[in-house]
């Protein structure tokens, strides 16, 4: 996902609520159900891709921070982990319906659902409170790490998978790597800036 301010201004804040912005724009236009069948296969493959990377980030740089600097750390992220766990085993749901079938409209809903509801609590208790609690230098080198590691994340849901460090980190570059061969086979989308480059053409 892209962001305006240079990477240098930039704290891990900043960096996932870009993140969030850029999935509701895409939940939005998932929304209106306009467009091909394949166009919003393209949406969701998109979506799913940008909400692992972004989960999986959080679980291996952000909740460690929270359990460390919050005195209800420990609480917080394991409701976080709870509820990215909700929201991979729908998006491995999502995955395999077809975009005209009923279905696929009811699992969009719930994962819509599920990841406001986790966006709003985060934006308005987690990072105030890490923001507060948590040196500006910390934040910023957490920016850098996060954008480093989205890089090789994993771009597909792995609800089995386990979602606690350290064993996420050794899951993240290598399972990353296998889901972006899967996804440069099968010819899917795994970026906002990748998705619009082709309605380009």
């Amino acid at each position: 996902m892209t962001n305006p301010l240079t990477t240098d201004d930039q704290d891990v804040v900043d960096i996932l609520i870009a993140d969030h912005r850029e999935v509701e724009t895409l939940f939005v236009e998932l929304e209106t159900r306009q467009g091909t069948p394949e166009h919003r296969r393209r949406l969701a493959d998109v979506v799913i891709a940008e909400l692992v990377r972004h989960a999986v980030s959080e679980e291996a740089y952000v909740y460690p921070t929270a359990r460390r600097a919050l005195p209800d750390g420990d609480q917080i992220a394991e409701r976080d982990i709870e509820e990215h766990s909700d929201a991979e085993r729908t998006m491995k749901d999502l995955e395999s319906v077809d975009p005209s079938d009923p279905r696929f409209d009811e699992l969009l809903a719930h994962l819509t659902s599920t990841i406001r509801h986790h966006v709003r609590d985060e934006e308005s208790d987690l990072f105030p409170r890490l923001r507060a609690a948590t040196a500006r230098e910390e934040l910023v080198e957490l920016a850098a790490k996060v954008t480093a590691f989205k890089k090789v994340a994993p771009t597909r849901p792995h609800p089995s998978a386990p979602d606690r460090p350290p064993a996420n980190k050794l899951l993240g570059p290598g399972t990353g790597m296998i889901d972006r061969l899967r996804d440069a086979l099968s010819d899917r989308p795994t970026s906002v800036d990748e998705l619009r480059e082709r309605q380009q053409h």
